[in-house]
């Protein structure tokens, strides 16, 4: 066992927890396809917390799921590992960094800007090379046969053609009917469990505190008159009900805010600006539009709202899985549903992360030499970071 390896092992679970998860919210850029991936090199590569199968079963689960599904499938992971203490600080060290730019952004947002700094499309050729690692590996591994191969590239392009929230569910749902129709009899008589420290009835508790708080908390800030309780009101219900991300997430919010008045459409637009440029979840923006409403207590209030939908689906749905995933007929599902998500990766490959990152020759050679680098090379996804971001500053002072 390596040295590197042996010294992460003394570590309590919880700090191991808390370190892997704060290095991956200081350098995961690129957006939720990207966090997968970034995932993917940090606990099931380097790590081996988790097997390649329960991580892709882990991110069906989250894709079924409202919500932001790159941040749930880091809660699952924290929890699996350290219980619900564990999914909590998963959570932190993945989302407090990009939560305190964007609360520092809100407060200085008039004088400072990073729209035009070099660097943001340097971390997306970065993306680019990390979803394109990532995408390649999954693809080996949940798409091993013609059948499937076959569902991931109808996948893929139904979602190229007609890209939408709505139809991700759609492709999704029908590939996961598919999967019971044709891999049914395909499915392992010794699915390797994993552990859980949340019982069903937890589990059932938590459902029903998030229906609860959907059904009760309009009808409470009707009656009252607190600013912050509507700001809770809003975003959990923008955290409960939206499918498809952070993208999609935002227009749903620009609504809340924008036309009441709660912010400008220029405040609004800037945030965007900076949300995109930050490492972590888009969910964070919400901290951006809580601090610009009311202050550092408005940006709790409204991180809290839109992540904690998460946290309850997650806690309903964990203790289940284990018990589902050792059904035939499940797992005839799942090998549906984890071909289709290879092809909505590799449809989000193309759109937003190749068409938002490569432009001309430099960028592709860049992105070129930066996969060899993480592909062939196995340099680290944080280290693979730093060196797109010179490489780019490089290109860019020798004219290319």
């Amino acid at each position: 066992m390596p040295k590197q390896l042996k010294k992460r092992n003394h570590l309590h679970p919880l700090l191991q927890i808390l370190i892997a998860s704060t290095k991956l919210g200081l350098t995961s850029f690129g957006g939720p396809v990207a966090h997968l991936a970034y995932f993917k090199d940090e606990y099931i590569d380097r790590r081996k917390w988790l097997t390649e199968k329960t991580y892709a079963d882990i991110i069906a689960l989250c894709q079924f799921l409202p919500g932001p599904a790159s941040s749930q499938v880091g809660i699952s992971i924290g929890m699996l590992r350290g219980g619900l203490l564990g999914g909590l600080i998963s959570w932190f060290g993945f989302t407090v960094p990009s939560i305190v730019i964007l609360v520092v952004f809100a407060m200085l947002y008039q004088t400072f800007t990073l729209d035009d700094a070099g660097f943001i499309h340097s971390l997306k050729i970065v993306a680019a090379a990390v979803v394109l690692h990532a995408l390649i590996g999954l693809g080996k591994k949940l798409t091993p046969d013609k059948t499937r191969l076959a569902i991931a590239i109808v996948a893929a392009a139904v979602m190229l053609l007609y890209p939408s929230a709505w139809m991700q569910i759609a492709i999704i749902l029908a590939a996961g009917l598919l999967g019971l129709k044709l891999f049914k009899d395909k499915a392992e008589s010794n699915v390797e469990p994993f552990s859980v420290t949340i019982s069903k009835k937890t589990g059932i508790v938590s459902l029903g505190i998030l229906i609860t708080c959907l059904v009760f908390l309009p009808l409470i800030t009707r009656t009252t008159d607190n600013r912050l309780l509507d700001i809770f009101d809003m975003f959990f219900r923008v955290g409960s009900l939206v499918f498809g991300g952070g993208h999609v997430v935002l227009p749903m919010i620009e609504r809340e805010v924008v036309p009441p008045g709660l912010l400008s459409p220029d405040e609004f637009l800037a945030g965007y600006g900076m949300a995109q440029a930050v490492p972590g979840p888009l969910f964070t923006f919400s901290s951006y539009l809580g601090t610009m409403m009311e202050g550092i207590t408005g940006a709790i209030v409204a991180t809290v709202g839109i992540f904690l939908p998460s946290f309850l689906l997650i806690i309903a749905a964990l203790p289940f899985l284990n018990a589902l995933r050792q059904r035939s007929a499940f797992q005839g599902i799942l090998m549906g549903v984890n071909a289709s998500v290879v092809g909505i990766l590799l449809a989000a490959f193309y759109d937003p992360v190749i068409n938002s990152s490569i432009f001309d020759a430099a960028d592709f050679a860049l992105g070129v030499i930066l996969f060899a680098l993480l592909n062939r090379w196995k340099v680290p996804a944080w280290l693979i970071v730093i060196i797109g971001v010179i490489g780019g500053y490089l290109f860019s002072m020798l004219g290319f």
